[in-house]
Parts: C-alpha cells; sequence; structure tokens
C-alpha cells in the first residue's frame, strides 16, 4: 500500500509547510470555516493527478468550499514508475520538494476571506490514497479532473475516476480541461436533469444546499424521449397518432412532475426554473441544454430511472455522456439502489442536506 505525507497549513505564507505522517490530524481551516461540533465535518478534497490540471481543479474546490462553508485539501499522488526497480532516491526526493512548493502556492485562495487549504502529499497508488482521503471523510467531496485527448469531443474519464465512481461514497465534481474558470463569486446558474425517478431527484439536496448559500439559480431540466416502437416499416397514420399521444402524455406528465419540484424549491426562498424539452436522444439534448442555459455548474445523479433495469453499473449512459461532452464542471452524486423506487420528494424539508454546516 502507498504511504501518505501530509502537510499542515501555516498561519504565514512565507513559511515552509510541515511535513508529517498521514497519521497526524490537520489543522482546521482558518477564515470563515467553521465545522459546528456535532455537526458532519464535510471535507472538499481536490485530487491533483498532474500540474497542469491544478489551476482548472483548485478554483473550483474553493468556490465548493465557500458554498458549502467547508475546509479545502489538496491532495497530490506521486506514483512511482511501474518498472520493477526502485525510482531513484534524489530524482524521487526533488519531486516531492517540487510538489511542496507547488501545493503550497496553490493552497492560497483568490478570495481573502477564505482560509489556505490544507496540504497532502501521498505516495502510492491514486486510487488507493483517494479512497483513503474518502475513509477519513466519508462525508467530504472530491473535485478531480477529467483527461484531455486530441479532441473535446472524444475524451475519457480516466480508470482512476472510473474506479472512484464505482466505489466511492462521495460527491465528486469532475472538472472538464476546457471548463471556464471558477467564478469568484459563486455559481450563478446550476443546471440539475431529473426525469422523475427518486434516484435522479436525490441530487437535489446537495444542489439546492449550493443555490442558496451562492444566490444561484437553479434550472430543474427533464428531457422527454421520442416514444420507440418496433419498426419494419413506414409508420402508418395509426402508430403516428399513437407516438404522438404518448409524447403528449409524457409532456404533460413531466411538467406536472416540474411544477412540484418548483414549488418546493421556491418555498425555500431560491429562485429556480423549469425546463421540459423534447429530443430523440436525451443525452445530447442535455448537452445542448447546458449550452442554452447558460449553466455553469451541473448537479446531477450518477443514475436515474435505467438503475431499475441494471442496479449493477455505478453510473449510467447519461452520466457518462455528459462527463466526456460537457465542457462545464459536473457534480456527480452517488445513487444507492432502493427497491422502494416508488418514493418521491414531497414536502420541502425532503430537500434538506445533511452535511457540512447549517445553511
Amino acid at each position: 500500500m502507498g504511504r501518505r505525507q501530509s502537510f499542515l497549513r501555516q498561519e504565514h505564507q512565507s513559511r515552509q509547510p510541515c511535513f508529517t505522517h498521514r497519521r497526524d490530524k490537520m489543522s482546521a481551516g482558518t477564515g470563515n470555516h467553521h465545522i459546528e461540533p456535532g455537526r458532519a465535518t464535510g471535507r472538499v478534497t481536490a485530487c491533483i493527478a498532474h500540474p497542469a490540471q491544478a489551476d482548472g481543479i483548485v478554483p473550483h474546490a474553493f468556490a465548493l468550499a465557500k458554498a458549502l462553508d467547508a475546509p479545502v485539501t489538496l491532495l497530490q499522488v506521486l506514483e512511482g514508475e511501474r518498472a520493477p526497480a526502485r525510482p531513484d532516491p534524489i530524482e524521487w526526493d526533488m519531486r516531492r520538494h517540487e510538489a511542496r512548493r507547488s501545493l503550497a502556492c496553490l493552497a492560497i485562495p483568490r478570495d481573502p476571506s477564505m482560509g489556505r487549504a490544507d496540504i497532502e502529499l501521498a505516495d502510492g497508488a491514486a486510487v488507493d490514497e483517494i479512497r483513503r482521503v474518502i475513509l477519513d471523510h466519508p462525508d467530504g467531496l472530491l473535485v478531480m479532473g477529467l483527461q484531455e485527448q486530441d479532441s473535446s469531443r472524444c475524451r475519457g474519464i480516466g480508470s482512476t475516476v472510473h474506479n472512484l465512481l464505482h466505489a466511492a461514497p462521495s460527491s465528486i465534481m469532475l472538472v472538464p480541461a476546457l471548463a471556464a474558470e471558477a467564478p469568484l463569486n459563486g455559481y450563478r446558474r446550476i443546471l440539475v436533469p431529473v426525469d422523475g425517478s427518486p434516484w435522479a431527484a436525490s441530487a437535489l439536496p446537495l444542489a439546492v444546499r449550493l443555490a442558496k448559500q451562492s444566490g444561484a439559480q437553479l434550472v430543474l431540466a427533464h428531457v422527454i424521449p421520442s416514444p420507440e416502437f418496433t419498426e419494419t416499416g413506414p409508420f402508418d397514420t395509426a402508430d403516428l397518432t399513437l407516438r404522438q399521444s404518448v409524447l403528449d402524455r409524457n409532456i404533460r406528465t413531466a411538467r406536472i412532475y416540474l411544477d412540484q419540484l418548483h414549488r418546493a424549491v421556491a418555498d425555500l426562498d431560491i429562485s429556480v426554473r423549469t425546463v421540459v424539452a423534447q429530443g430523440d436522444d436525451v443525452r445530447s439534448t442535455l448537452e445542448q441544454l447546458i449550452r442554452t442555459e447558460a449553466a455553469d455548474l451541473v448537479i446531477l445523479s450518477a443514475r436515474g430511472h435505467g438503475l431499475l433495469a441494471n442496479t449493477e453499473m455505478s453510473y449510467g449512459s447519461v452520466a457518462g455522456y455528459l462527463m466526456t461532452h460537457a465542457t462545464v464542471p459536473l457534480l456527480v452524486v452517488p445513487t444507492a439502489f432502493n427497491s422502494d423506487h416508488s418514493a418521491v420528494l414531497q414536502h420541502p424539508q425532503d430537500l434538506r442536506l445533511p452535511m457540512f454546516a447549517s445553511a
């Protein structure tokens, strides 16, 4: 297993971070960060795989932490060479020194009202070390970067992100390489895809908390797919009439559902809009909605209605598509299967998020 080493945040920028063993407790955040006794001690951890990703990831971690009134940790895992030979000790020490220096600079937030981030440096496999963070802070959030490949239309999520989505109980913010810089004054428009299932709606409490704290507008989006018919030839008039009837029924049902959610969210004094869209492909239609609605953050459940058909997958086709196509950060909320899938959000109190400080 890997060996983690952590640094305690210093009060003054000029001081060198203190190198300590991973079991030592890190200091709490300064500034406005405050975790009340007896409440969940959530933490936002920015996982920096490559220094080139840091400038895009870290500001979003601070923006998320500010909205949730949570401390920030910057984690970098130094993975050794895969060759059997041990790395050169001098070269390895130089890598550690450079990582320490870079993390110390990144730990200073742009917002002077926020405290410096804690920093941690670990040796080992990235998945193993990040899992240890999750065990230490099971109610925290992770912020990670998505891989950039030759085309923005053909990028992968990477094996580390895939494995964490499969195993981690924590919500994970995924920041595309092409994402805009994190807004200094907080996210302004948060889009939440819903499909009528309680699993998709499970992303709402976190979205409500973020919108409430940052003054953002929530956009609740429901995409209606075209009804699928078995096709062996051209549709006749009866087929087309039936198809339109099913589509009209689904649109009416979606609007009723969104009206219920709208009332529940508006009762919490949050600006909210609802959007019903229709498209042959839900995934690409949502991608288009993200652009037309000018969302700067998307919060979605890892699974929706598709969970009923396959409970083994850690994230569904919609979430997977957006991970490889969206150009704004995605905050993916893990989904636990519950056989009582008739449950719905019926009251405003159902939108509470029992994590971090009180809103």
